[in-house]
C-alpha cells in the first residue's frame, strides 16, 4: 500500500475523535466558558509536546520567523479561532444548525485551493461533494428532508459559519506555506501563536475558574480535548493534508456529522436507524469519487 492510500484510509482519525469532541463540547456547556475549555485544553496539549519539540522548535526558529505571518495566521485560525467558535455556537444554536453550516467546509477548502493553489477542480470531485453532502443531509435530518423548513437560524450559526471559514483558510494554507519544519514542531509552533491569543481572552474572562475549581467531567472533558481532539487529530489532518492534499482532505469533514450520530448511540442511548446507513453509504461514495485519481 502505497502511501497516498494509506492517508486516505488514516484520514477517518481526524473526523472521528473531532465528532467526540462535538459531543463534549455539548456536554459542559454551562460547566465551562468555550474561552476556558479552548484555553486549558492547548495547555494541556502544548504540556504533552514541548518535551519532544522544544529543541526542534529552538533549531527551526529561522524557519519559523521568516515565515511568521502565515505562521501566525494558521495558528490563530486552527488554534485560537476554530473550537472556541465552535464551543460558543453550541450554546445557542442546535447539533443540526451546526453541522450544516460546518457543511460548507469541503466546498470552500476546494474553492480556496482553486483560488491560492491553483488545483483544478475536477468533476468527480463535484459529484464526491455532492454525493456525501447529500448523506450528511440524510443524517442530520434523520431522512426527513421537511426538518430543513423547520430550522430556524441564531447567532451560534453565525458564529458556526466563521469557525468554518477560519479551518478552511488553515487548511488551504498549510498545503499553500509548505515549511521545511518537521509536523509536530510544526504543530508547536501554531499551539504556541493561538495559545498567546487565547490567554489574552482567558484573562479578560469575568468569571473564568481556576483549573483546581474544576470537576472530574470537566477535567476529563479538557485531557479529551487537549490529547485526541487535538494532539492526534491535527497530527493527522496535516499529515493528510501534506500527503494526499487539502481539498481531498476537507471531504472528510462530512464525516463528522456521520460519527457524532454513531457515537451518540452508545453515548447517549440513541437508536440506530435507517438514515445512517444511507448517509454513511453517500459520504463514503462521495468520498471515494472526490479522492479517486483520474485514469
Amino acid at each position: 500500500m502505497n502511501e497516498r492510500r494509506l492517508w486516505l484510509i488514516l484520514l477517518v482519525v481526524p473526523p472521528l475523535l473531532w465528532a467526540g469532541n462535538a459531543l463534549v463540547g455539548r456536554a459542559v456547556v454551562g460547566r465551562l466558558d468555550p474561552v476556558e475549555l479552548s484555553f486549558w485544553r492547548w495547555c494541556v496539549a502544548l504540556a504533552v509536546l514541548l518535551p519532544f519539540t522544544g529543541r526542534s522548535l529552538l533549531r527551526h526558529g529561522r524557519v519559523l520567523l521568516a515565515a511568521w505571518p502565515a505562521v501566525l495566521i494558521m495558528g490563530l485560525c486552527s488554534v485560537a479561532a476554530y473550537n472556541t467558535l465552535l464551543y460558543m455556537a453550541m450554546h445557542t444554536t442546535t447539533a443540526i444548525n451546526a453541522t450544516l453550516m460546518g457543511a460548507c467546509m469541503p466546498l470552500l477548502i476546494l474553492l480556496l485551493a482553486r483560488l491560492w493553489l491553483g488545483d483544478p477542480i475536477r468533476p468527480a470531485q463535484m459529484l464526491g461533494i455532492l454525493a456525501s453532502a447529500c448523506g450528511m443531509l440524510a443524517v442530520v435530518t434523520r431522512g426527513d428532508p421537511g426538518r430543513l423548513m423547520g430550522l430556524a437560524l441564531t447567532p451560534g450559526d453565525g458564529l458556526m459559519v466563521l469557525a468554518t471559514l477560519a479551518w478552511a483558510v488553515y487548511s488551504v494554507m498549510l498545503r499553500r506555506y509548505a515549511l521545511p519544519v518537521p509536523a509536530l514542531t510544526l504543530l508547536t509552533a501554531f499551539v504556541v501563536v493561538g495559545l498567546a491569543a487565547l490567554a489574552v481572552a482567558y484573562v479578560l474572562l469575568p468569571d473564568r475558574q481556576p483549573l483546581s475549581a474544576l470537576g472530574l467531567p470537566e477535567l476529563a472533558a479538557i485531557l479529551y480535548t487537549g490529547l485526541l481532539a487535538s494532539l492526534v487529530a491535527f497530527t493527522f489532518w496535516n499529515k493528510g493534508v501534506a500527503v494526499v492534499g487539502a481539498a481531498t482532505t476537507g471531504q472528510y469533514s462530512y464525516l463528522i456529522p456521520l460519527f457524532t450520530a454513531l457515537l451518540a448511540i452508545p453515548l447517549l442511548g440513541e437508536e440506530l436507524h435507517w438514515y445512517h446507513g444511507l448517509g454513511g453509504g453517500l459520504i463514503f461514495a462521495g468520498i471515494f469519487l472526490a479522492t479517486r485519481r483520474k485514469g
